[in-house]
């Protein structure tokens, strides 16, 4: 079904439970990237806490917390073990616990699709959990990959066991392990891996049972290209996301990698992109604003891995976009402290006039101008946004310059 009524999201929105949504006000941090398993993570971040929350952060998603086949923690085994390469259990803890003096959100990365065997079963393959919590025998592994469960409910993670969650005895147990981050260890809000991998059906049971304030699903597959140049129609693109997040019934939001892919491409010159034949915005934003979770970069596209990266001299070009716009968006660890004291204090000031102004993850847009050099926006009446090298300024006195930078300038009544 195609979300293409502009009142929809507003009805949506008072069916919805509010508990897993947040309030429509949210600005993440993705609080590490590839390497951080290198740096003593738990203690770096806990010292960057005030910061964090004095910049107007609602939320920072953390990398998986629990003992992983590999440091960046993708791969888990022992689920209950919350000792990893980021840091001990105990340090982990202490961080919670001063972000909740803060009253920044810790969010959970959620790496349900597959796990780790300690024991050979079926077949040779390590497909058994024997000796550690949650002590799943083949039938919580998948029949393709492996186990005597049964077939996948969605796409392979190669080269692991991927966890059959068809099976009752594995959700209840995901649940309670999901209800013991949220209650005991202190997590309040959940990021679903590889979301892909398994049914959305399981992911609403698993919000329902561990009442999160706040949830986003990774639901990550490729844009529309024709060779190597993206197409200007992304539809059935951002359709998959919005199915995945109608299928968790609408309890979870998703990343905007739609956005993200029209984005790149729009900065390098060509923001005619960023308008879709309905005159909205092309991304899943311009769908479904309170479940669009918009960033530039993350751990897989940028960072060390760099699978999709963004154009380096044009982030702050994307930032002035998703942080002026519509949807919920999400600020990445690399860009805001390891790129410098300008871009730190740019994208602050960007997030400043979002809270100032009032602008939430349904606030109204008008695209004023969207041409090769320049694109021009209207948001929630309160704001105006130019990017682009093209020369813009909105008309009437009443607008007063808010930000500007290196082709991007935000104005304010």
């Amino acid at each position: 079904m195609g979300y293409l009524s502009s009142g929809l999201d507003e009805n949506v929105q008072q069916t919805a439970p509010a508990a897993v949504l947040g309030n429509g006000k949210e600005i993440l941090l993705q609080a590490f990237n590839w390497e951080s398993h290198k740096h003593d993570w738990w203690r770096n971040i806990e010292k960057k806490v005030p910061d964090i929350a004095k910049s107007g952060f609602t939320s920072a998603w953390l990398p998986p917390a629990t003992h992983s086949f590999a440091p960046q923690g993708y791969t888990p085994q022992n689920l209950y073990s919350l000792n990893s390469s980021y840091g001990s259990d105990h340090l982990l803890r202490a961080l919670l616990s001063k972000m909740k003096q803060y009253n920044v959100r810790p969010m959970a990365d959620i790496v349900i699709n597959h796990r780790v065997g300690t024991t050979q079963g079926h077949g040779g393959m390590y497909n058994r959990f024997d000796g550690i919590p949650l002590a799943w025998d083949e039938h919580a592994v998948t029949s393709c990959t492996g186990g005597l469960g049964n077939g996948s409910t969605g796409d392979n993670f190669n080269g692991f066991p991927n966890i059959d969650h068809t099976q009752h005895f594995v959700r209840k147990d995901i649940i309670e392990w999901l209800r013991w981050l949220r209650y005991d260890v202190g997590f309040q809000d959940l990021r679903f891996d590889f979301a892909r991998g398994y049914s959305p059906k399981y992911v609403k049971e698993y919000i329902e049972g561990a009442k999160p304030i706040f949830s986003v699903g990774e639901y990550w597959d490729s844009c529309n290209y024709n060779g190597c140049y993206l197409d200007y129609n992304q539809d059935s693109h951002r359709q998959r996301i919005i199915n995945w997040i109608d299928s968790a019934g609408q309890l979870s939001t998703a990343f905007d990698f739609t956005t993200k892919g029209i984005l790149q491409e729009a900065v390098k010159g060509e923001f005619w992109r960023l308008r879709d034949s309905q005159g909205k915005p092309p991304g899943v934003m311009g769908w479904w604003p309170s479940r669009a979770v918009t960033f530039i970069d993350n751990h897989d596209t940028g960072s060390t891995q760099a699978h999709w990266p963004f154009p380096a001299n044009h982030i702050m070009e994307g930032y002035a976009y998703i942080l002026t716009h519509p949807g919920i968006p999400s600020v990445f660890y690399d860009h805001f402290y390891d790129w410098g004291n300008s871009i730190h204090d740019q994208i602050v000031k960007l997030m400043d006039i979002r809270r100032s102004q009032g602008i939430h993850s349904r606030s109204s847009i008008q695209i004023l101008a969207a041409q090769a050099n320049l694109y021009a926006a209207m948001i929630g009446e309160k704001i105006c946004i130019k990017i682009g090298d093209g020369s813009w300024s909105p008309s009437g006195r009443e607008w007063t310059v808010a930000a500007s930078g290196t082709r991007y300038a935000v104005w304010q009544k």
